[in-house]
């Protein structure tokens, strides 16, 4: 490992460049803004396996593996080879393609709740639909939801006040996680007009530690679905395929009425999907969801070879240990340097906080010294490992860590 550390000239200049063409040069999520902002890269060229390299040559170890979609590795050559042969006949048609009936028919033969299956292309999309067919089917309202959640960027459940009006999320209604009595009181209040209760598998809120499900927290939720008619959505957009190939519910011992997924179903092609139990189909086909791009072949080929190389490679149960490993090393780390860390999360999507802050000066610190080093850590978001990552990659990033550790007890102490 060098000493030298990383600087992003290039990812500057074409920042710069950026601003004058692109409102907020780089919008969303992918802003500077969220990470630390001149410690970071801004713009990406080209990876491999578990690690990318930005505009300024410098590589990096990826533990975002872009925000989750990367589930095996960059370049994956059996998923972006089927991606190119369809491709090469056509991708997108007047018509869908026979795919669409075989990857329905293999997330429907995959996931126990499944009865149906049908596609988009980003998880706020099939979120927002799943929904508008609970709406439909129980010809009802009212949405609940857990406070600090993200679910997409529809006007529904869009984190901010922007360009959004009192009457877009009039009928969505929130509960604090784990909170079984809270939700009964809720779901009592409004017995009558609630569709939906969306929960994500775990509660991942960015800033904050993730928490993982009470079984009573979500046997309560299955008890008041089941009692009233409420449709159970799950939104495993973010943990979908990182934790069992049948749905995160199924890891964590719950059972939803609908999915939602995206992101790792096609380690990368952009493609997104609902499922749902058979009660709710006739529903989703009355809910107009569509988009001229809905049934792109590709990118169908591309999450059906993904699905093969996940079971035939055994990744989950891979990435999981690997997890374990970073999330033992940092804690060990920690320790030895006299901090206060939390790790939470399932260990296939890792998050550390610094216990004893509450302005992010602490973790903000140590990701911006680990990118600068080489390692990508971010300050404010759950981490992803994907099925690339080895034991060598982990004890690298470790190697790092503590470096990174040691320039934090410096600089803050204890």
């Amino acid at each position: 490992m060098t000493d030298k550390l990383h600087s992003f000239d290039q990812s500057m200049a074409l920042f710069q460049r950026a601003a004058n063409v692109i409102p907020g040069a780089i919008p969303g999520h992918l802003s500077p803004a969220l990470t630390v902002p001149g410690s970071f890269p801004y713009y990406a060229v080209r990876g491999e396996g578990c690690r990318y390299q930005d505009v300024d040559g410098n590589s990096f170890i990826d533990y975002m593996c872009a925000y989750g979609p990367i589930i095996l590795g960059y370049n994956n050559a059996r998923v972006d080879e089927a991606a190119r042969k369809q491709r090469e006949r056509g991708s997108v048609f007047n018509h869908p393609t026979e795919l669409s009936i075989e990857l329905a028919e293999r997330l429907v033969s995959l996931v126990p709740i499944a009865d149906w299956a049908t596609f988009g292309r980003n998880g706020s999309d099939v979120c927002t639909y799943l929904v508008l067919v609970a709406r439909q089917h129980t010809q009802r309202r009212k949405v609940i939801r857990a406070k600090g959640a993200y679910h997409g960027t529809h006007a529904w459940c869009i984190h901010g006040i922007a360009g959004l009006i009192p009457e877009d999320y009039e009928h969505v209604l929130q509960v604090t996680w784990n909170d079984s009595e809270g939700l009964r009181a809720l779901v009592k209040q409004h017995t009558d007009d609630v569709a939906a209760i969306i929960l994500t598998p775990y509660h991942h809120p960015a800033f904050g530690d993730s928490i993982l499900p009470t079984s009573d927290f979500m046997s309560t939720v299955r008890e008041l679905c089941d009692q009233h008619g409420i449709v159970f959505i799950l939104d495993d957009v973010r943990a979908g395929f990182r934790l069992h190939m049948g749905g995160s519910g199924e890891y964590f011992g719950f059972k939803p009425d609908a999915i939602a997924y995206c992101k790792a179903l096609a380690n990368g092609h952009v493609i997104s999907a609902a499922v749902g139990r058979e009660e709710l189909k006739r529903a989703a086909s009355q809910v107009f969801f569509t988009g001229s791009y809905f049934g792109s072949a590709a990118e169908m080929a591309a999450a059906l070879a993904c699905m093969d190389e996940l079971e035939k490679t055994q990744a989950i149960p891979h990435m999981l240990k690997m997890g374990k490993l970073l999330q033992t090393g940092l804690k060990e780390l920690s320790e030895k340097h006299g901090l206060q860390v939390t790790l939470s999360g399932p260990p296939s999507l890792p998050n550390m906080t610094f216990t004893n802050e509450n302005n992010f000066l602490r973790m903000q610190r140590f990701s911006a010294e680990a990118a600068r080093r080489g390692v990508f850590f971010h300050p404010h978001h759950n981490w992803f490992i994907c099925a690339a990552h080895q034991e060598k990659d982990i004890q690298e990033s470790l190697d790092v860590a503590d470096s990174c550790f040691a320039i934090v007890k410096k600089e803050f102490g204890g």
